[in-house]
């Protein structure tokens, strides 16, 4: 057992995604923000509120720029954000008059929400390619088995025949559903965060919407209104999360039921037991139900962090910066583990 068994290198074997999780190393943090910084200046400067000139040493300097993480470390204990650091190491990085350029008219909500979206972008887009892939291989069992028949249970009883493709299409039918609702939210919850201090843009004064939006151009971001203590579209998106590794978790408890009645499935690829070495335990079914679990009781957790108190709060934003990472890493797992089990099946019903 570790404090995050997504990473953990033995347990992340089970549990964890390397290829999503990368998406949220510190090194992976710190380069979507310092792009924000970058397109921060560009914008600005097309708007006249910095020199021209300025852009390209800003740029410069962070395309040869490693931040000190030694120091965030110690800053963030203070300050509870490590962007106040960051823009001071950046700032030495640049040096001169045009150090005063760098972060000019923002706050650090904007830097890391705005970084989130960033690293979200392709993160959602291979858990849509991965439910896309999972519903295929569904649409594929249907096709070669969904004419064979199957005992239907209600309340865990047997309850009266059915086709294999009846049950097919009670997996089917959530998991695309929650594909439609993932794409929606992607269409315009990849949004920008830009508000400054306040919300108000007030540094920015006249020229602020023309900013955020060559911003939001520049980052390739949805152009929006500042949302920085409007957690919804947050919350949203853990609700899909939530939704999508559910719909997988009943698939997967539905699988290993069937494996228990022994005749209505047959799978291959099962785990070991080191005390009975004749068992073949259905794993993957298993973790789909344990990620679906678990998002179900990290989901209140994002909820609760709806509440951010008046413009800004730094409690309710740190609960999601602890939780919003496992939903993703376990919502990718599962949609990953789930393919896997669709191919392991051999025989779905039974041939009438």
């Amino acid at each position: 057992m570790s404090v995050c068994p997504f990473d953990h290198p033995v347990l992340g074997g089970l549990l964890g995604d390397e290829e999503v999780a990368g998406y949220f190393s510190v090194e992976a943090e710190m380069k979507a923000m310092l792009a924000f910084e970058a397109a921060l200046a560009s914008a600005e400067a097309k708007a006249g509120l910095i020199p021209k000139e300025a852009v390209a040493a800003i740029t410069n300097a962070i395309s040869a720029f490693g931040p000190d993480i030694d120091r965030l470390r110690i800053a963030v204990s203070v300050d509870g954000v490590a962007v106040p650091e960051l823009v001071r190491q950046l700032r030495e990085a640049v040096g001169g008059k045009t150090a005063s350029y760098v972060h000019f008219g923002v706050t650090s909500q904007d830097v890391i929400d705005s970084g989130l979206m960033l690293r979200l972008k392709p993160v959602l887009a291979i858990v849509e390619q991965r439910l896309a892939v999972f519903l295929r291989a569904l649409g594929d069992l249907e096709k070669r088995d969904g004419e064979h028949a199957l005992m239907a249970a209600t309340r865990m009883q047997p309850a009266i025949p059915i086709k294999a493709s009846d049950r097919i299409e009670g997996w089917h039918g959530p998991s695309q559903r929650n594909l439609e609702r993932l794409r929606t939210w992607m269409e315009d919850g990849l949004a920008l965060q830009f508000g400054g201090a306040a919300g108000t843009l007030d540094k920015l004064g006249g020229k602020a919407n023309a900013v955020r939006t060559a911003l939001a151009s520049e980052l390739g971001l949805t152009d929006q209104p500042q949302w920085h203590s409007q957690r919804d579209r947050i919350a949203d998106l853990a609700s899909i999360l939530s939704l999508i590794s559910g719909s997988l978790g009943k698939f997967g408890q539905d699988i290993a039921l069937m494996a228990l009645a022994g005749d209505a499935i047959e799978l291959a690829g099962g785990g070991g037991s080191s005390a009975m070495p004749h068992k073949q335990n259905p794993v993957l079914a298993e973790v789909l139900v344990t990620l679906a679990r678990f998002n179900a009781t990290q989901l209140a957790g994002m909820h609760g962090a709806l509440v951010h108190e008046q413009e800004r709060s730094g409690a309710a934003w740190t609960l999601e910066w602890m939780i919003l990472p496992q939903m993703i890493i376990a919502t990718a797992t599962a949609t990953r583990r789930a393919t896997e089990l669709v191919a392991n099946i051999r025989r779905l019903g039974t041939e009438g």
